[in-house]
């Protein structure tokens, strides 16, 4: 048994102990930043984080050479509010990017992420970064809301989900057979654009190849921006239905057409790394891996997995906005796993730091800087989070507790569930939200609804009257 464990606990001092000189990188060398983002993708996902059959060796390495955060949050549940989260580092209640009745944009939404809203693209442009974003966009499709009018030099993807402008019935034929795994959709019934710049190339958008084109654009710029500090965004359509694996996945995963599609993002990621190796970039970058929120549970087998998080996407339980997060930098970030909190909502703050530029600093930012956590030279700053969904403050994290004052249904339904009284939970006691501390714990309970109305009145036009009903019938 001892022999057993021996390899495991080398690996971990070593990783622990990485030399200072060797997270430090040269200051006449300004650092590259790729955020790889998928669509849906579960904290449950990758063997890294539990999975049991789905196979991703390359970001099990990106693991073991980087930082894993077990406590990583996007500040909705949704697609599109959480992205501008991601962009911005402010909550979507301030930006306009959430609404109670339409949580996302459509294909024939007018309204986009506001030209004033400033992007990390925008942000790092102080210092002349090259730009790019490919993958899906879903903060805009109009041409004064693209990628390219809020930062980027370059665009190459899908404008919004992959499921939308889907042909007369096939939204229903694809429900009908979600709980069967083997059900594989047809790319010509969702009329979806892929886009180059502000051009629509291609449409309907040929989903089968779609992680294979998005990796070798990404490979391509990678290798045209060597030179040069670079940004690059790439956002994975997937694993948000309808699923579609290129013919050299399909088929060989145990967990069937999922898991195909999980292991072709991570064969993107290896391609990614492998390209940094080659160009010797990989001591000048830090990927950033996530999700923009939980996996979509409603499509049962085409969905995927939480782990031991309650409920999944569209909500406010871990399983809704808890994803998994993996930092990699070789250099720069120091290996290890991180069970301090972090959000996306800090990548801005945490990239301005890193890159020494000036974050903005002419508005209400909601974001933290996680560079020392990076280089291993402290704690992560974040000690709360609070959690939005559909424009309503649904819960606060101080800590370890957690007080839910609303909880919605995941999304497919999209009911608000009717609740006797708030709940509070210990989420690092009982993470799966199951026991209730409401009754036991009256003062903390009191604390944290303070908290509530604070950042409330932080938040302008942003108190619903039930919320407040809400808030005041438990004093």
């Amino acid at each position: 048994m001892k022999s057993s464990l021996l390899p495991f606990i080398i690996f971990l001092l070593i990783a622990c102990q990485v030399p200072k000189e060797e997270t430090t990188q040269d200051s006449e060398s300004p650092l590259n930043f790729i955020i790889i983002f998928c669509d849906d993708l579960g904290y449950g996902d990758l063997s890294s984080f539990g999975n049991p059959v789905i196979k991703t060796p390359n970001l099990d390495r990106m693991v073991m050479e980087g930082q894993k955060w077990t406590q990583f949050y996007v500040a909705d549940p949704v697609c599109t509010p959480s992205r501008s989260a991601l962009m911005t580092g402010r909550y979507p209640i301030r930006t306009g990017m959430t609404s109670k009745e339409r949580a996302v944009l459509f294909p024939d939404s007018g309204s986009g992420l506001s030209p004033d809203e400033i992007t990390i693209a925008e942000m790092l442009k102080q210092k002349e970064y090259a730009t790019a974003h490919v993958g899906k966009w879903h903060l805009g499709h109009l041409p004064q809301f693209l990628p390219t009018s809020q930062g980027f030099d370059y665009y190459y993807g899908i404008p919004y989900s992959n499921d939308m402008n889907a042909a007369e019935g096939k939204s229903r034929l694809y429900r009908e057979n979600m709980v069967d795994p083997d059900f594989y959709p047809e790319t010509q019934n969702y009329n979806v654009p892929l886009m180059e710049n502000e051009e629509i190339i291609e449409q309907p958008a040929d989903q089968t190849t779609i992680t294979k084109r998005y990796t070798e654009k990404a490979v391509q710029y990678i290798r045209e921006q060597q030179e040069q500090p670079f940004f690059l965004y790439l956002a994975h359509s997937m694993p948000h239905i309808p699923l579609f694996a290129s013919e050299k996945f399909v088929g060989t995963s145990k967990r069937r057409l999922y898991g195909d599609v999980i292991e072709e993002i991570d064969w993107s990621v290896g391609q990614v790394i492998a390209t940094l190796k080659e160009l010797g970039l990989e001591d000048n970058t830090i990927v950033m891996f996530s999700s923009d929120n939980g996996p979509w549970l409603s499509f049962k087998t085409h969905g995927g997995s939480t782990g031991p998080l309650r409920a999944g996407k569209g909500t406010t339980f871990e399983g809704g906005q808890r994803v998994p997060t993996i930092f990699w930098g070789p250099g720069n970030v120091v290996p290890g796993i991180v069970t301090g909190m972090g959000s996306t909502l800090d990548i801005i703050n945490t990239f301005g730091a890193l890159a020494q530029v000036e974050v903005p600093n002419d508005r209400k930012m909601d974001g933290f800087d996680l560079s020392p956590v990076l280089k291993g030279e402290g704690a992560s700053p974040r000690s709360e989070f609070y959690y939005w969904a559909f424009s309503e403050l649904h819960a606060v994290r101080s800590g370890p507790w957690k007080l839910h004052i609303q909880q919605r249904e995941p999304v497919y339904y999209g009911k608000t569930v009717d609740m006797e009284a708030p709940e509070l939970y210990h989420i690092e006691a009982d993470i799966s939200e199951m026991y209730d501390r409401f009754e036991a714990e009256p003062q903390l309970v009191a604390n944290l609804q303070q908290k509530i109305r604070e950042h409330l009145k932080d938040v302008e036009d942003a108190t619903p009257d039930q919320l407040v009903i809400r808030i005041e019938a438990v004093d």
